[in-house]
C-alpha cells in the first residue's frame, strides 16, 4: 500500500521513479480507510535525502501510512533549503495537539558532544516525554536512540576512540520476536557513529523494561526494544541507501579529513568497486513488522492512547487499571 506524502515533496519523484506508490494528499483523502499516522522527527542536516530513506521503507508495508514532518524550533538547519522546511515541516509546537500511532526519532550528526552542550536538547527531552502520551510506538535511530536511553534510563553514552564505520555482523538474539520476525541468524547493520552503549549498562533493565535483539561484540547492541515495542532503538542506520556509506566517505576525503576505509563495505576495500546492498532485507524487514504490529496493536480511535510506562521510576507513575499487569509487575 501506498504512503501519503504532501503535495510536491521531492522524495515522491524519486520513489516513482524506484515503482515505489506514494499517494499525494488530494488522492489519498479520496480513500476510505483507517491509515496510520506517523510523525518523523528529522534531525539529520541532509533533511531530503533523509526522508527518501525512510519514505522508501514505510512504504514497502501492505499499510497506508499518513507521515507528519517534524523539525525542531531551537536549531536553525543550514543544510536543506529552507523554503523546504517552510513547506513541508512544523515544529513540535504546532504537532503536540497531535496524537499518532507512531513516532520516528532519526539519528543527527552530534554524538560526540555531550547530551546537554546540543542546542536542542531541551526540546527534545519535552518531545520524548510527550511521545510517551501522544504515541503508540517510537522508533529511534543511532543518535536518536542514544539519546532516548539516557533521557528514560540514565544509560550513558560511551564515546569511541575511533568512528565506527561500515557494515557489521549482527547476532539475532530472538527468533521469535515480531518485531525481527523473519530476520536471517546473522544480519548486516550498517554503523556510522563516534559513540555507543555497553551492554553491561543495559543488562539492569533486561526484563522489564528493555530486551535485546541484535548484538555484536564490535558494535554493541544494535536492536533494543520494549517488551511491548512502544520502544524501539536501533543504534545502526538500515535505512541507509546502497551508496550512503560511500558518499559519507567520499565527502570526508574530499573535504581533508581523516577517515578510514568503511569496514566491510567497499568488495575487497577497493574504493571504486560497487558495495552490495546486504542489509536492504533486513531494513524491509525491521519497518514492515514494525509497521504491521502498531498497526495491529494500536487503537482505532486514537484518543483513546495509554501511556507508555517504560521509562518512567515507579514514583512517577500514574497506574490506569491492569496496566501493573499488561507490564508484569
Amino acid at each position: 500500500m501506498p504512503i501519503n506524502v504532501p503535495d510536491g515533496l521531492p522524495a515522491k519523484e524519486i520513489l516513482d521513479n524506484e515503482r515505489i506508490f506514494a499517494l499525494e494528499e488530494n488522492v489519498a483523502l479520496r480513500q476510505n480507510i483507517r491509515p496510520l499516522d506517523v510523525a518523523l522527527l528529522n534531525l539529520m542536516p541532509k533533511k531530503i535525502e533523509t526522508e527518501t530513506q525512510i519514505l522508501r521503507l514505510l512504504s514497502k508495508s501492505p499499510i497506508q501510512v499518513n507521515v507528519d514532518f517534524m523539525t525542531v524550533s531551537s536549531h536553525e538547519s543550514r543544510n536543506t533549503p529552507q523554503d523546504h522546511l517552510v513547506k513541508f515541516y512544523d515544529t513540535f509546537d504546532h504537532l503536540k495537539d497531535n496524537r499518532y500511532d507512531a513516532l520516528i526519532v532519526t539519528g543527527a550528526p552530534v554524538e560526540q558532544l555531550d547530551f546537554d552542550d546540543v542546542d536542542y536538547w531541551n526540546e527534545l527531552c519535552d518531545i520524548f516525554d510527550w511521545s510517551r502520551t501522544n504515541v503508540y510506538s517510537t522508533l529511534f535511530i543511532c543518535w536518536g536512540a542514544l539519546a532516548a536511553l539516557y533521557h528514560y534510563y540514565g544509560i550513558r553514552k560511551i564515546n569511541m576512540p575511533s568512528k565506527l564505520f561500515g557494515l557489521f555482523p549482527t547476532k539475532l538474539m530472538d527468533e521469535y520476536n515480531f518485531l525481527t520476525n523473519g530476520f536471517d541468524e546473522k544480519f548486516i547493520v550498517p554503523h556510522s557513529r563516534h559513540a555507543g552503549i555497553n551492554m553491561a549498562d543495559i543488562l539492569p533493565h533486561i526484563g522489564t523494561d528493555l530486551q535485546v535483539l541484535g548484538d555484536s561484540p564490535v558494535t554493541g547492541p544494535s536492536i533494543v526494544a520494549s517488551p511491548d515495542m512502544r520502544q524501539i532503538y536501533i543504534t545502526g542506520h538500515l535505512e541507509y541507501g546502497k551508496f550512503t556509506l560511500s558518499d559519507e566517505y567520499h565527502r570526508d576525503l574530499n573535504a581533508g579529513k581523516y577517515i578510514e576505509i568503511p569496514r566491510n563495505y567497499f568488495p575487497d576495500d577497493d574504493v571504486s568497486a560497487e558495495p552490495y546492498f546486504t542489509w536492504r532485507s533486513a531494513a524491509n524487514l525491521l519497518y514492515r513488522n514494525w509497521l504491521n504490529y502498531v498497526y495491529q496493536m494500536t487503537p482505532y480511535d486514537l484518543a483513546e492512547l495509554t501511556p507508555d510506562y517504560h521509562g518512567y521510576r515507579c514514583e512517577e507513575r500514574v497506574w490506569l487499571p491492569g496496566m501493573r499487569e499488561q507490564m508484569g509487575l
